[in-house]
């Protein structure tokens, strides 16, 4: 029992040990991700394992500190992009924005926490979670944050293009994080598209295109970005860095923002 009691995870604990584990003060950690393609060389979960595994680190460093506790993962997401894809699975936007609205609900029905911090391991998610994070702060009185892991990732200078989707960073995070999954003789070679078509039709902060990853102007067999120089090295530095960082966003939430 101590050992189960010892766990941060909300699904280990009983009905009632709940009100007597958290606060109203406590964090509730929610890893979401997606399905969809990631390439020849990455599963289409990769998404989920990177924002339950990060989470989980998250939770390991900053649990005790600010009293966080990991909800089980959303495995599905706004994935339109990547839909010309087999086992690509997408919600829509108002199946999507009902979902999280129905889950703000129940959290504040079944639970005693107040602060909601969402990890996402999806881009295509990032719209979405600052539109209805307004909604479930002024209707359900969440205090709620997202952190957007592609954000977090960082930008290489030197780099060829940019990263956007299976390349670098989170095929690296995969082989740091579950190098079991990684499809190693089929990492691209090179990058996939001219950066200018990638700044143009996916970076540019002034329009906003419907892109797609099948276009062979930005990606090539899903890709965005240049994988050849993944290595697990790069994936455990950026989980260390990332998981730091995210203390001054607790300590921002547990304040109010």
């Amino acid at each position: 029992m101590a050992g189960l009691r010892a766990s941060r995870r909300i699904g280990d604990l009983t009905f009632q040990e709940i009100g007597t584990a958290l606060r109203a003060s406590s964090i509730l950690c929610l890893p979401l991700g997606s399905m969809e393609q990631h390439g020849p060389h990455l599963p289409i979960n990769t998404d989920c394992v990177l924002a339950e595994a990060l989470t989980a680190r998250i939770v390991e460093r900053w649990g005790e500190e600010h009293d966080l506790w990991q909800l089980p993962s959303l495995p599905f997401g706004l994935s339109r992009e990547h839909a010309w894809a087999a086992g690509t699975l997408s919600f829509s936007v108002a199946g999507m924005t009902a979902y999280l609205r129905d889950l703000g609900s129940e959290i504040v029905r079944a639970l005693p926490a107040r602060n909601l911090l969402v990890v996402n391991g999806h881009g295509g998610n990032r719209g979405m979670l600052e539109a209805v994070g307004r909604e479930l702060r002024g209707d359900f009185g969440l205090n709620l944050c997202s952190l957007h892991l592609g954000a977090m990732l960082g930008d290489d200078p030197s780099a060829v293009v940019p990263e956007i989707h299976a390349a670098r960073d989170e095929t690296s995070l995969m082989l740091a994080l579950a190098p079991h999954l990684v499809r190693r003789e089929l990492l691209p070679v090179g990058p996939s598209a001219d950066a200018g078509a990638i700044r143009g039709f996916v970076l540019d902060p002034a329009v906003s295109w419907p892109w797609s990853s099948d276009d062979r102007r930005i990606a090539r067999d899903g890709v965005i970005g240049d994988a050849s120089a993944a290595s697990a090295e790069h994936g455990h530095a950026i989980v260390a860095r990332v998981t730091e960082v995210v203390g001054a966003v607790l300590r921002r939430l547990r304040e109010g923002a």
